[in-house]
């Protein structure tokens, strides 16, 4: 081998020409390798770009749909037994109120639209027979009835003008197609609230399409943009509507502009480093020797690497035991972690395992070091270079023999990122029936002909009867035990023969609950009969004291259920508006992580960085007991410090001060306590601090203000900020309304000034502002 490399090193010098051209060629391939990677980085970064992109908007469509279900699902619960609507116009202007991106609902008997609110504005589909509309309208509905789910017709032209879409909720009564609950959003509503705008974005476009069920041919419904072309688009499918939106990339060429000057710089370079080998070739033969020495070296290396890493089809790297630096990896770890060789081996490998999984890890490697154990694998977590948590299945084995002191250990990785996703995909999946059954206001079961002995139960008997789970499925004659005694006889009576007779049986009766008191129960039963299967029973016991009750009881009831839905409500506005805030902090924090200048200003980012992860695993807590106190009318208090939640909150905010070189002046006593419930001060103190960074003065730095104090015996927190300020003259009477913004910022959700004030005034106490334009803003809080 070195002498085929001397002949070769001598055959180079010999013939400079020729050895500068091939420098040349070669240096030309590696620029050309280094071009097209930097162009697939440029294509990736826009890919992921159009990826976000597609991904908020499909978030903010989803949820605006999922809100319209729940509002036609709401209205079917006004009809009765016979199909009546009753208090249709309160529950729908109730629903109007609450959601505003409605233009109306409707409840539509047989196909016919006979229920709508509000009337005016949509006089004219009133009585229009669905069935009998124009052909596309008809075969939409029939599918919405096939599908038995909720479908959304249109985009279409409105009977009452306009271009929306109408979500239509088959119903039945009976096992009996009764007709249809609707509601109609205008499709400028749809797309403002989703986010679907082309002026938003300079390099993106939006498209909105749909297959036309008649003639099979793609509509679109946003004006096409000139270079608008679907090749360089990404899409996304709403089953729902068969809808389909495209982001397309209208400058998907720009990249190539962006790798002119790489392109001339390689030339240059090759060209320049292909002359000087070439010069040099002629005066360094004296250099041979040592060249000759590093080519072995160099052949050597690539060799192992070769044949040891680079072909591996998992990930390999060699740790020294005892500093934990890498060593040596191979390029399906470089590619599994996302940083370059160089990068990986500056690092020590524990700074690539999650923190959470640390500690059981170093357990493992002690008895590792310690001889009690000569290999070990578990699966784990890695974060990646963007930080993003992914699953390795792991062998550790080390290259020290039993007895010889530790020095080197193999690292293998195997990537299971995705096959652990799909099983927390299952999990959730699993969890969300669980949790839909559990919610369901009625006792879900299903059990053994007979006694309704239970294989099967929700949680909701304990909310309803008080009864435990495990002590209605332990006891197999438990739901007849407990049956009120004048009921036992003809229940038993009843409810055999209607399963004998196959059929489902809806009737009424009384049970005594744990505490002693009646529960009338309603109870759905159906009888399920499968060939080659054991004969089973499927219900639903539904709580029906309050309708037997007085007029009076219901009211107070339905009062009840009203308040509890408004704190659900609550609940959902918080975690939206707290996590929104900590994600946009860690996601400042890994920016200024990855653009650190040293080791020791990445070390102190990463340290920030996990003081906001402790902030946010708080605000999680908090929000768990929110959770439990939804089902509650009484909310939650205890003493707190509020010096400490200003400090804590400063802390969460802090990238967002960094970045804004902003001015904050904690004036707040420390020894101030108020009664008040955790997840409340946290949510309004973050919201107040995080809007006035926000929405700071584009011309001067921010300077935040927060002081307390005592006025007309009531203790104050007051907010002050120099930003843009509002004009209360106009906005004054919409500042705490839900959706309402002002300033024009993209960002902006309309919606955390309205939890604030709710929380305040849950809380008893008030919320008052002062503001002026281009001034600055001050919100006093009163404690009660």
């Amino acid at each position: 081998m070195v002498k085929k490399s001397n002949k070769l090193s001598s055959w180079f010098i010999s013939k400079p020409q020729t050895s500068g051209f091939i420098t040349f060629f070669l240096l030309l391939t590696l620029i050309s390798l280094i071009v097209h990677q930097r162009y697939e980085l440029f294509r990736e970064n826009k890919e992921r770009e159009v990826s976000n992109i597609l991904y908020g908007v499909k978030q903010n469509l989803e949820q605006s749909l999922k809100n319209s279900y729940t509002v036609a699902l709401t209205l079917a619960l006004t009809l009765d037994n016979k199909g009546v609507p009753d208090h249709f116009e309160t529950v729908a202007d109730r629903l109007i109120r609450s959601n505003p991106d409605l233009q109306a609902v409707q409840l539509v008997p047989n196909g016919v639209i006979k229920y709508m609110y509000p009337i005016k504005g949509n006089e004219q589909a009133i009585n229009v027979d669905l069935f009998k509309s124009p052909p596309q309208t008809v075969l939409e509905v029939k599918k919405a009835i096939e599908t038995k789910k909720m479908y959304y017709q249109g985009p279409v032209k409105l009977n009452q003008g306009g271009v929306g879409v109408v979500g239509r909720l088959p119903l039945y009564i009976n096992n009996k197609f009764w007709g249809f609950s609707a509601v109609v959003i205008r499709l400028e509503k749809l797309f403002k609230n989703a986010g679907i705008d082309n002026k938003k974005y300079e390099n993106y476009r939006f498209q909105f399409s749909k297959i036309n069920p008649i003639t099979k041919k793609e509509e679109f419904f946003l004006p096409v943009d000139e270079r608008f072309s679907l090749k360089h688009a990404h899409s996304v499918v709403f089953p729902e509507g068969d809808w389909k939106l495209y982001v397309v990339d209208v400058n998907a060429y720009d990249t190539w502009f962006e790798l002119a000057s790489a392109i001339l710089f390689g030339l240059s370079l090759a060209v320049l480093s292909s002359y000087l080998l070439s010069r040099l070739l002629r005066k360094q033969t004296q250099l041979q020797d040592l060249v000759n020495d590093q080519a072995s070296q160099l052949i050597n290396t690539e060799s192992k690497f070769k044949n040891i890493f680079d072909n591996a089809a998992i990930g390999i790297a060699r740790v020294d035991s005892r500093t934990g630096l890498i060593l040596e990896v191979n390029r399906y770890l470089c590619n599994f972690l996302g940083y370059s060789e160089r990068e990986l081996m500056d690092k020590k490998i524990k700074s690539l395992i999650h923190i959470e999984d640390l500690e059981e890890d170093a357990k493992l490697f002690k008895q590792l070091l310690a001889g009690k154990i000569r290999q070990f694998s578990r699966e784990k977590r890695y974060l990646s270079r963007e930080g993003q948590i992914i699953w390795g299945n792991v062998i550790i084995t080390p290259l020290w023999a039993v007895g010889e002191e530790p020095n080197n250990h193999i690292i293998i990785v195997e990537d299971v990122t995705k096959r652990k996703a799909e099983q927390q995909s299952l999990i959730e999946s699993q969890q969300r029936i669980e949790s839909l059954i559990n919610t369901i206001d009625g006792i879900v079961w299903e059990g053994e002909p007979g006694t309704h002995s239970c294989t099967f139960i929700s949680q909701k008997v304990k909310d309803i009867l008080g009864y435990t789970v495990s002590q209605w499925t332990e006891s197999p004659s438990f739901w007849f035990d407990h049956l009120h005694p004048d009921d036992k006889e003809w229940v038993k009576v009843f409810s055999e023969k209607a399963t004998a007779e196959r059929r489902k049986h809806d009737y009424e009766y009384r049970m005594l609950a744990s505490d002693g008191s009646v529960v009338w129960i309603r109870d759905v039963v159906s009888v399920i009969d499968e060939p080659g299967q054991v004969l089973k029973l499927r219900g639903i016991m539904i709580d029906i004291t309050n309708k037997k009750q007085s007029e009076s009881a219901l009211s107070k009831s339905f009062n009840l259920v009203t308040e509890q839905n408004k704190r659900l409500l609550n609940f959902s506005y918080i975690v939206s508006h707290n996590l929104r805030s900590h994600a946009s902090n860690i996601q400042g924090i890994s920016s200024l992580i990855e653009n650190a200048k040293n080791d020791e200003e990445r070390d102190e980012m990463i340290q920030l960085l996990k003081r906001v992860a402790g902030n946010l695993n708080e605000t999680l807590f908090n929000l768990n007991n929110i959770v439990n106190i939804q089902t509650s009318i009484d909310i939650v208090v205890e003493p707190l410090n509020l010096y400490d939640y200003v400090l804590k909150t400063l802390a969460t905010q802090n990238a967002q001060i960094l970045a804004k070189d902003a001015t904050v002046l904690n004036k707040v006593n420390s020894n101030i306590k108020i009664n008040y419930n955790k997840a409340y001060l946290e949510s309004i103190l973050l919201n107040l601090v995080s809007n006035a960074l926000r929405y700071s003065h584009p011309d001067r730095k921010p300077v935040i203000s927060l002081s307390c104090f005592e006025e007309n015996d009531q203790l104050v927190l007051r907010v002050s900020d120099n930003g843009i300020g509002i004009d209360l003259k106009k906005h004054g009477d919409k500042i705490f309304g839900i959706y309402q913004t002002f300033n024009g910022n993209a960002d902006a959700r309309g919606f955390g000034l309205f939890i604030s004030k709710n929380q305040i005034e849950a809380m008893g106490g008030n919320i008052a502002v002062e503001s002026a334009e281009n001034m600055g803003t001050t919100f006093k809080i009163y404690f009660k």
